[in-house]
């Protein structure tokens, strides 16, 4: 047999176990690809905003590519060990180690360039849909076109045949290190089996519990109040990074194991099969995937947690706009909001105006906001905030020296709390005047320029605002007192309305600004951003999903002749399946569950920073994260079954 049949011969023969390698090699040539062609398409700068997309798209690819290799460089090394007997034989039958290495070398540039270039194909195909997606995502209107780059494709093929040359210098390394008795070794010492839980083992797994809920508890208390200064809120997330990181790879190391062994205990060691495939292999192999395991989880959350924020914040962008600006069009300088109602007057357009007068003060709010706000950084005895009067919220009658508070940000929300009632006061130049708090709305009233810090406006009566007129502190007060704000009446004018403010340059004026144009802005910022995160964490799901299965498959194929014992035993094949299945749902569900409770904890000490919803968002990321992952655990039952199947 020549060397070339020999080549075919193998790559024959070893195609169903690369297949899944195959289809995950593919799917990340063609998202590289399609990503890198992103770059080099002219369409791009209506996307780019103003966070420079082509930037930002550069910078993804490159954080794409160290997925991509670890990915690979790991993949290659599961199928160099379980190729070692095969090796091993060639060597006895007399082959040079430099013979070996080189019929490798051509399966491995015949298998993986043929999926690039079958992954280039399918990148092709797909990066006019990939676009239309950006496009949808960041609200950009502009044509998508199918345009073949060969930047792109010079670029990928530079950067993947770079990755081949590292996996042939793994394989040569490997092959030279090995002598022929360590290679029919190399599968039966590459897990370690450990039979007995130590107390050092016990030790490390409530140690991992442990550090993990102190994570936990400081992330949830770390926006309460009780962090005074910047220093003391960075050693806390140091040490929630640090706790929760270590803590993880020690629940893999010895809780995993722990809890298993107490389950054990607890049946007196009388286990049925189906816990004897589940919970004993778990416990045998888990200790020696902890770093593995570590890796996935981290990462893991960390993607679900990056496409939560960013999510939230695009999902949260109509509502923010509304807080940010409250009218259709906010006009901060009343001269400007004079030419903007002429010019909608020449074209017919109806329209509402609503102007309020605003004076800046300091508000004395001891009495009235919780104790919690300690760590705000701010004076709660001087806030300065925005008051306006009585006639500017529309069914509100309120006695001399009575006051409401309104418009409350989110962010703020989520760190303190006001009573039900209390004493206020505002501070004047020469005097203070103390007010009757009667309640906190919801309303929003003013745009951010004449708002501070976030804390609600205060609205007061009318005899209160001839008094503060008098007395103000000039020194904090705003360029403009009035603030006008303008409602089409007719929501299909409203495009005209905003082509009439963009004409006139009303945003380069003055702090004026548009709801609408707002809310785009936001889209476009957060949609880019949530694209590329998105992007990102898809390539690392199907990267380590595939690499649990990888694992799964060696280890179904090195506990064949366990399969063969209990069938010869009478044991049928769905009485093995039913434990194999409790085992998948474990290997594949404890990984994921860990991760989607990290990136719960996580986005809960902080999503208010990043929009007004948090539920709904990341309920959704979290479902389909899941549904995605749960896919390579399914196939990894379907691999079993063949394998059990086979087994006598």
């Amino acid at each position: 047999m020549s060397t070339n049949q020999l080549i075919l011969r193998n790559l024959k023969k070893n195609l169903k176990n690369y297949l899944l390698y195959v289809f995950a090699l593919v799917f990340t040539v063609a998202l590289y690809f399609a990503f890198v062609t992103l770059q080099f398409d002219p369409s791009m700068d209506a996307a780019e905003g103003s966070i420079k997309g082509a930037g930002a798209i550069k910078a993804a690819s490159v954080l794409l590519i160290g997925i991509v290799t670890v990915f690979l460089l790991y993949a290659n090394t599961i199928f160099i060990k379980r190729r070692s007997k095969e090796i091993g034989l060639f060597q006895l039958i007399g082959m040079t180690k430099g013979k070996i290495f080189r019929i490798l070398t051509m399966e491995n540039f015949l298998l993986y360039f043929s999926s690039i270039l079958l992954g280039v194909l399918a990148g092709f195909s797909f990066s006019k849909l990939i676009l239309l997606i950006l496009f949808k995502v960041t609200s950009v209107d502009s044509v998508a076109q199918l345009r073949f780059s060969p930047e792109a494709l010079s670029q990928t093929l530079l950067v993947f045949g770079c990755i081949f040359l590292l996996i042939m210098a793994m394989n040569y390394l490997f092959i030279k290190k090995q002598t022929i008795l360590s290679l029919f070794r190399v599968l039966s010492s590459s897990e370690e089996m450990v039979k007995r839980i130590s107390v050092w083992e016990i030790l490390i797994g409530i140690a991992g519990l442990c550090l993990i809920s102190s994570g936990y508890y400081m992330s949830s208390k770390m926006f309460d109040g009780d962090l005074t200064s910047a220093t003391m809120l960075f050693l806390t997330m140091i040490y929630i990074l640090g706790s929760v990181i270590i803590g993880t790879y020690l629940f893999y190391k010895g809780s995993v194991r722990f809890i298993f062994h107490l389950i054990r205990k607890k049946k007196d060691g009388y286990l049925s099969i189906n816990e004897v495939l589940s919970l004993s292999s778990i416990m045998f192999r888990m200790k020696s995937n902890a770093f593995l395991l570590t890796v996935i989880t981290t990462v893991s959350a960390l993607a679900i947690g990056l496409l939560s924020l960013s999510y939230i914040s695009y999902y949260s962008a109509e509502k923010s706009a509304e807080q940010n600006v409250p009218n259709d069009f906010s006009i901060y300088h009343s001269e400007d909001a004079d030419t903007f109602r002429k010019s909608l007057d020449e074209v017919d357009i109806l329209y509402s105006a609503k102007e309020i007068e605003v004076y800046q003060a300091k508000v004395n709010m001891e009495e009235v906001i919780n104790s919690n706000a300690e760590g705000l950084y701010v004076d709660i005895a001087s806030i300065q905030t925005a008051v306006i009067g009585e006639n500017s919220v529309e069914g509100l009658e309120l006695s001399e020296g009575e006051a409401i508070l309104t418009g409350f940000s989110s962010m703020l929300a989520s760190i303190i709390s006001f009573e039900d009632s209390g004493r206020i006061e505002l501070i004047g130049m020469t005097e203070r005047i103390p007010l009757d708090y009667l309640e906190l709305r919801d309303d929003y009233l003013l745009s951010l320029p004449f708002t501070s810090s976030g804390f609600p406006i205060v609205v007061v009566d009318n005899t209160v605002m001839e008094r503060l007129s008098v007395d103000l502190d000039q020194e904090i007060q705003r360029s403009s007192y009035l603030y006008t704000g303008i409602d089409i009446s007719d929501k299909q004018d409203l495009n005209q309305a905003i082509s009439i403010f963009e004409d006139l340059d009303l945003g380069s004026t003055g702090p004026n600004d548009s709801q609408l144009l707002t809310s785009n802005s936001m889209k476009n910022n957060m949609g880019f951003v949530m694209f590329i995160v998105g992007f990102l964490g898809l390539t690392f799901l199907v990267t380590s999903g595939c690499i649990l299965y990888f694992k799964q498959v060696d280890e179904s194929e090195e506990e064949k002749p366990n399969y063969t014992i209990l069938r010869k035993l009478g044991f049928t094949q769905w009485d093995l399946l039913r434990g194999i299945q409790a085992k998948q749902l474990f290997n594949f569900g404890i990984p994921l569950v860990v991760g989607l409770l990290h990136s719960y904890f996580a986005v809960q000490s902080g999503w208010f920073f990043f929009g007004t919803e948090v539920w709904t968002p990341m309920i959704i990321v979290m479902i389909i994260y899941t549904g995605l992952y749960s896919i390579f655990g399914f196939l990894s039952v379907l691999s079993y079954k063949k394998v059990i199947k086979d087994a006598l």
